[in-house]
């Protein structure tokens, strides 16, 4: 009997740990801090201007969006003829490597992945003019023990995402429609997410709202089997960025399916995003804080 019931506690923790690996929740469960130190090796040739498209998680792993987003990135940047390398690296973060990049996209990296001289080389190349592309997790609570990326990239702190049901479609605003980032998108479409909330809004501490969601549209909450939460924000922004001195960034926080990668005006939002951050010439009301043009 004893046999019996160890057998089964066995097979029971087998199972819970072999379902929080596939669900890539490993990490979260047992976090990691791990950096890189050997650099990667580098095309021979890569087109250029060129974007670097970073997906090292040291905490939550967005598995399966994550190898969209690389086939996304991919196939974005060869339609462009643009060079890209796809890396988990941190060590690709040096003043010597970065320099053959215009844009870094952050593509759900969740975690403390860089080390001390790793983001500095990363936030002295992005002030010189380099852009910076986060994606869905690379906004989420996992970054905070950075102090400079949160307040410069993010601007604001992680609380919760949708539960109950996780995944909900809402409806995104347009609130920039004259900005390059929003080009050709409509003024108001549905999208499908586990929609995050934060503290505060971005726009609060100067960053460029480029959409936000509508919290009619959907129910912002994070029902859990020990209690509610209220998730509504009010203002409630979705995409957002700025301009660091010579440096530009976009967030987005759509991104957590794999499916957010094959959507239309997803596709469209990401390919608009970098084609701004590697412009070279930005006029100042692309970096002024945009009045909120939405419909109520």
């Amino acid at each position: 009997m004893k046999r019996r019931v160890l057998f089964l506690v066995f097979s029971a923790l087998v199972i819970f740990f072999g379902y929080v690996w596939h669900i890539g929740a490993w990490n979260l469960i047992f976090p990691k801090n791990s950096h890189d130190s050997i650099e990667p090796e580098l095309p021979k040739f890569l087109n250029q201007p060129s974007v670097l498209v970073f997906s090292k998680t040291n905490q939550f792993r967005h598995k399966d969006s994550i190898t969209s987003g690389q086939a996304y990135f991919s196939e974005l940047t060869s339609s462009k003829g643009i060079g890209v390398f796809l890396t988990e690296n941190g060590a690709s973060f040096n003043p010597g490597t970065l320099a053959n990049f215009d844009v870094v996209v952050f593509l759900n990296v969740t975690g403390d992945v860089l080390n001390a001289s790793q983001r500095k080389a990363f936030q002295q190349w992005l002030v010189d003019g380099g852009g910076w592309l986060g994606i869905h997790a690379a906004g989420d609570g996992s970054h905070v023990g950075w102090d400079w990326y949160m307040k410069n990239l993010v601007g604001a702190i992680f609380t919760a995402h949708t539960m109950g049901p996780q995944f909900q479609e809402a409806t995104i605003l347009s609130e920039a429609p004259d900005h390059p980032v929003m080009f050709g998108l409509p003024k108001k479409w549905q999208h499908l997410e586990e929609w995050y909330s934060w503290d505060i809004s971005p726009r609060q501490n100067g960053f460029l709202v480029f959409a936000s969601i509508d919290e009619k549209s959907y129910s912002p909450e994070e029902r859990v089997f020990f209690g509610d939460r209220d998730l509504r924000m009010g203002d409630h922004p979705v995409v957002w960025g700025r301009c660091l001195k010579k440096g530009r960034s976009v967030y987005v926080a759509m991104g957590h399916k794999a499916e957010a990668f094959e959507s239309q005006y997803i596709a469209e939002l990401l390919s608009n995003a970098i084609d701004w951050l590697i412009s070279e010439k930005v006029p100042s009301s692309d970096c002024s804080p945009h009045v909120n043009t939405k419909d109520e």
